[in-house]
């Protein structure tokens, strides 16, 4: 997998309120890390971009900005590089180009257990049936 590196200088950080580890110091501090980075300032390639807004529909808001949020940590600083991280993660995947599927055929030996094992699931059904009443 290809690693990316985010420029800082494009990305915006928001400071929350948050759930997560802290105990009582969470309701004092802003430790939850909110990452926006706006798309167009990244200068990706364009079937990287294309891959990147398929991949990442529900963190990609209508300003076209990706926008992570972590809050794993108790330290700021350490859910800042986590957020970082993430992006670059999410990023470095668009990188991947999926490999295209073959379409294959089955095979005549599969076409042919396959019709075996209908005609043997029939078979048994059928006797499962109660016998005719012939008069």
């Amino acid at each position: 997998m290809q690693s990316y590196t985010l420029p800082i200088k494009v990305c915006e950080f928001r400071y929350v309120l948050g759930s997560g580890p802290g105990g009582q110091h969470i309701n004092k501090t802003a430790t939850t890390v909110e990452l926006r980075v706006p798309l167009s300032k990244l200068e990706l390639p364009p079937g990287v971009m294309r891959r990147l807004l398929a991949q990442q529909t529900g963190r990609i808001n209508k300003a076209q900005e990706l926008i992570v949020q972590a809050s794993s940590h108790r330290s700021q600083l350490q859910n800042k590089q986590e957020a970082v991280r993430r992006v670059e993660k999410l990023i470095a995947a668009a990188y991947q180009i999926p490999k295209q599927r073959q379409a294959t055929k089955p095979t005549a030996s599969s076409k042919r257990r396959r019709v075996d094992n209908k005609k043997r699931r029939s078979n048994i059904k059928s006797q499962r049936r109660q016998p005719p009443l012939d008069n």
